[in-house]
């Protein structure tokens, strides 16, 4: 079973979206805050992260950019997510794989996850 660790400051969006990634057959840790991914990451070994970039403390950037200059955590797959911004402006601060807008489409969520979930495990 893949493992997605989801990291949003707004408890809606986080039961949302744990509530329908657990439905599509994933485990799933949810993190309000930015301070507690480095933390849980190492127990929790996620095949992907999904990270808002606006967070109260630790914003998503800087979380994001912690993770791919560690050698034990960069080739996790990293999706980040906002309604404020868009992957080219994401793509100048740090190193995620991909990008998604909220509201977004369950689907479209879902597939983005599976998609570098496998791209990760083929180049593994």
């Amino acid at each position: 079973m893949e493992k997605v660790l989801i990291v949003d400051d707004n408890s809606d969006i986080l039961w949302v979206v744990e509530t329908v990634l657990k439905r599509y057959g994933f485990e799933v840790l949810a993190l309000p805050k930015g301070e507690d991914v480095i933390p849980r990451i190492k127990s929790f070994l996620p095949n992907l992260i999904l990270l808002d970039v606006f967070l109260s403390g630790i914003d998503g950037i800087e979380v994001c950019n912690k993770l791919k200059e560690n050698p034990k955590t960069r080739d996790i797959p990293i999706i980040m997510f906002s309604a404020h911004t868009n992957f080219s402006d994401v793509k100048k601060f740090c190193k995620a794989d991909d990008f998604i807008a909220k509201p977004f489409d369950v689907n479209e969520l879902v597939s983005k996850i599976q998609f570098q979930i496998k791209e990760a495990a083929a180049q593994a």
